[in-house]
């Protein structure tokens, strides 16, 4: 195999920058945190988004209420890039905050939070 054609065979470098995705804001319009949980709401899951819309891929996660820092690591931005882009998301109507933990939440599932944010951690 030559060089050039184990090159040819990856796929080539994102051409976009990751802060022109949120126009260069680098401040959410909600705050939120990266262990927050978020959830796609049903009328989000149906529309027809734009094939390689990067809120499709975010949408779509959230089917499964990753957390913030997750969906950083499985959409490839920078936690702040994805802030930016979940809290437009959330302002839109399409996804939607889910309490992470409460007064009254039990140790196993502060232990489970504390997993999925290790979980998604590294995978950034």
């Amino acid at each position: 195999m030559l060089m050039n054609d184990h090159h040819s065979e990856q796929p080539g470098p994102n051409i976009v920058r990751p802060y022109s995705l949120t126009s260069g804001r680098t401040r959410p319009a909600v705050e939120l945190a990266l262990e927050a949980l978020i959830q796609a709401l049903p009328q989000s899951v149906d529309r027809q988004w734009e094939l390689d819309d990067v809120n499709a891929a975010i949408v779509a996660l959230c089917q499964q209420s990753p957390s913030v820092a997750e969906i950083a690591a499985r959409v490839g931005v920078p936690l702040g890039v994805a802030r930016v882009l979940v809290a437009d998301l959330v302002e839109a109507g399409h996804l939607q905050i889910l309490a992470t933990l409460k007064e009254d939440s039990t140790d196993s599932e502060r232990r489970e939070l504390i997993e999925r944010v290790l979980s998604g951690l590294r995978e950034i």
